[in-house]
């Protein structure tokens, strides 16, 4: 099936023809569609590894843990507990509306329109593809410009083997991305950058389509006297440095106690060091292009470097770098890094670090390493942020029974496992009367008498 030809709107039109036609409905078509993408994708595991290596320089260890493997949890996820989460919910019915039923049903949005991101481009456009499928809408998929040769093979793989009707991806830049957003889609899911997110919305909101946004922001890691430094360290540097940082929950920057502060410097050059990071040694990649390299050069003060700051402008390759002591007024602080750098700034008091942190905007991730379960709940009861992890960082992406999102600046709604089935469906209420009793209390005339029943009623509801 070879589709390259069609048109922006013709596949939209298209789309919707195949939405109405209701073959998404039936959950065993769902699940054949979701076996056959993993099937796909297995097929083709070599070549996504291939175009990957080509955009960015990233291993297959990475590309594997970091981006396959999540994809073949969700789909198998999906296909396993479909059922039940399509499965119409029966609720309890209030005493007014006695005798009856309610029930809720969970009905597909209908066409979809998904945009991901370069820095993970299987995983990101994929993902919410896979809850789109399973909640049985159709998507039209827009991969990132940036990974030309993920997003060239993605349309391949998807436009030859799916009907267009039902999944297909439209290749593109910005002209592209500006034209389908002009589209009156039953549900928008865009990953990307704040400042993007704020045009997709706008956008949306001219022709009132459902959105989900998945953003970003300066993501905390405090750290404080009472924790375990060797294994904080440890989970950090992998965390931060994932990537080589270009990761939307990856630790941005670090405040760490006073009293450990040093040590964690001198722990964190160990571990550095001992990780050896490198494209050769497969635990790092390549900074995506040389306006994002150009633009994390800028961020940093020689100044407060003290660990790296190296940067190989031919390989676009930054070396892990720690600034410290940084403060609030580094250039670092001023942006989403969004790359190998960290920022590192002492605190004395928890309770300064919470007010510095509420004072920006809702972080997508935050994470505190401690043993102290006092200053944990401190923590975690008054920063909002979307998602985020105690003594580790990152993995809370890993397990699909969280809901993955941010809150304010930083998202709009969230997926992964159940959530992302219910990102893609509208859940719809149902009451149900018999017609073997109907009481007359709400009908003409109105009496006291009446009224005083209602009374009654209302409170045993």
């Amino acid at each position: 099936m070879h589709t390259q030809d069609l048109t922006i709107s013709t596949t939209f039109e298209g789309q919707k023809k195949y939405f109405a036609s209701g073959k998404t409905l039936a959950l065993a078509v769902r699940k054949a569609q979701l076996k056959k993408l993993k099937e796909i994708l297995q097929a083709n595991e070599d070549r996504l590894y291939k175009a990957i290596y080509s955009d960015f320089r990233k291993s297959i260890f990475d590309t594997y843990t970091t981006e396959i493997s999540i994809l073949y949890h969700e789909i198998d996820e999906a296909i396993s507990k479909l059922s039940t989460w399509a499965k119409t919910q029966k609720v309890s019915t209030n005493w007014v509306n006695f005798p009856a039923k309610s029930y809720v049903i969970k009905e597909p949005l209908g066409v979809a329109l998904i945009i991901g991101a370069w820095n993970y481009p299987y995983q990101l456009l994929l993902s919410p593809a896979i809850a789109a499928i399973a909640a049985g809408c159709t998507a039209i998929l827009k991969p990132s410009e940036l990974s030309s040769a993920t997003s060239a093979l993605m349309a391949e793989l998807i436009n030859e083997h799916f009907d267009p009707g039902f999944l297909y991806v439209h290749e593109g830049g910005v002209s592209e991305t500006t034209e389908l957003l002009t589209l009156s889609w039953n549900k928008i899911f865009f990953t990307g950058s704040v400042r993007v997110g704020r045009i997709v919305y706008e956008a949306a909101a001219k022709n009132l389509v459902p959105v989900t946004l998945e953003l970003g922001g300066k993501s905390p890691a405090v750290i404080t006297e009472e924790c375990d430094l060797s294994m904080t360290v440890k989970r950090l540097v992998w965390a931060k440095y994932l990537n080589a940082g270009q990761t939307c929950i990856a630790p941005d920057y670090v405040m760490v106690h006073k009293n450990i502060a040093d040590d964690f410097i001198t722990a964190m050059q160990r571990e550095i060091s001992k990780e050896c990071f490198s494209i050769e040694n497969g635990n790092y990649v390549q900074i995506i292009n040389n306006h994002n390299l150009s633009r994390l050069s800028s961020l940093i003060d020689y100044e407060q470097v003290a660990i790296g700051g190296t940067i190989d402008e031919h390989a676009r390759v930054i070396e892990p770098t720690v600034l410290y002591p940084a403060s609030f007024q580094s250039k670092a602080m001023k942006e989403e890094i969004f790359g190998p750098i960290l920022p590192v700034i002492v605190y004395d008091q928890l309770e300064t670090v919470i007010r510095q942190i509420n004072t920006g905007e809702k972080p997508l991730a935050a994470y505190i390493f401690t043993s102290d379960s006092i200053k944990r709940d401190l923590f975690l009861n008054q920063v909002s942020f979307g998602g985020g992890c105690v003594n580790d960082a990152i993995m809370h992406i890993s397990n699909s029974a969280l809901p993955f999102g941010g809150v304010g600046s930083s998202g709009i709604g969230a997926y992964h496992g159940k959530a992302g089935f219910d990102c893609f469906s509208h859940t719809k209420s149902i009451l149900q009367k018999s017609t073997l009793i109907e009481l007359n209390l709400k009908y003409y005339p109105h009496t006291p008498s009446k009224l005083n029943w209602v009374r009654r009623i209302l409170k045993l509801s």
